[in-house]
């Protein structure tokens, strides 16, 4: 047999491998660098079921604004053990209904509303009680999550209650070169209970005008491993089996020679 015949074919295979390995791995593809894509509408946070709100009301007069908020305490940051340095008024657990109960005022619905709206809704509440109350919201636990095939999965608090999918990717370390770029699950929660399942599309430049960009508070990010991970891990299993067989074959073995002596 002429090995050198042979060369030149596994040459060819072994570059077509790597051609389309590439092109499953770049994000955006095809987008040309001089090129302009119109973004995704700008996001603003909506309240969930869950939530926990910081709300103060402040105004002119201290001492009228001061019985619609709750006491000062010494919040815990979550996912650490850490308090803040400066003690915060007492969250706001939006309930399962979305409700939260505010003093004076007494339950008001906020679930399904932007903050904007929630702080519109409360500021035209107050007015009643106060002249020109002026309303800040802040959520406390406002996270997204990244799991599968990254290199850092898990949970990550974000500050700044704004984060976009290719954001939450760089907190997460970026996907390995076994992830699925063309079918990334995103499961997000709505106001009412409900949970969509979406599939995303990382290597077409749509994602960037997609509703699904910017992530809201609880998103979940699930990556999918490649056929060449599965096939690894498939491989792996059965390596391990055939070492089990082996081992229990050479102990068999020993059992039975001393058995026979």
């Amino acid at each position: 047999m002429n090995i050198k015949r042979f060369i030149p074919i596994v040459l060819v295979a072994a570059m077509a491998t790597s051609c389309t390995m590439h092109k499953k791995v770049p994000y955006f593809q095809g987008l040309e660098s001089s090129e302009s894509v119109v973004g995704a509408v700008q996001h603003e946070a909506r309240i969930c079921p869950d939530d926990m709100l910081a709300i103060t009301v402040s105004g002119m007069d201290p001492e009228a604004v001061a019985p619609f908020n709750l006491p000062v305490v010494a919040y815990m940051s979550p996912g650490t053990d850490k308090l803040y340095q400066t003690p915060t008024f007492q969250p706001y657990l939006v309930d399962i209904e979305g409700y939260i109960t505010f003093p004076i005022l007494g339950k008001v619905k906020v679930g399904g509303m932007k903050k904007s709206e929630a702080i519109a809704l409360l500021v035209s509440q107050l007015k009643t009680y106060l002249e020109d109350p002026i309303v800040n919201i802040q959520f406390l636990n406002y996270k997204v999550t990244v799991l599968g095939e990254v290199a850092r999965p898990g949970s990550y608090t974000i500050s700044n209650e704004r984060i976009t999918l290719m954001e939450a990717l760089g907190l997460a370390g970026d996907m390995t070169v076994y992830g699925r770029r063309d079918n990334v699950m995103l499961i997000r929660e709505n106001a009412g209970g409900t949970k969509d399942f979406v599939r995303i599309d990382l290597n077409s430049t749509d994602l960037l005008s997609s509703p699904y960009y910017y992530l809201q508070q609880n998103d979940v990010l699930y990556i999918e491993p490649n056929r060449t991970r599965l096939d690894h891990a498939a491989s792996t299993n059965v390596s391990m089996y055939l070492s089990a067989v082996s081992t229990v074959c050479s102990m068999v073995t020993v059992i039975v020679a001393i058995i026979n002596k």
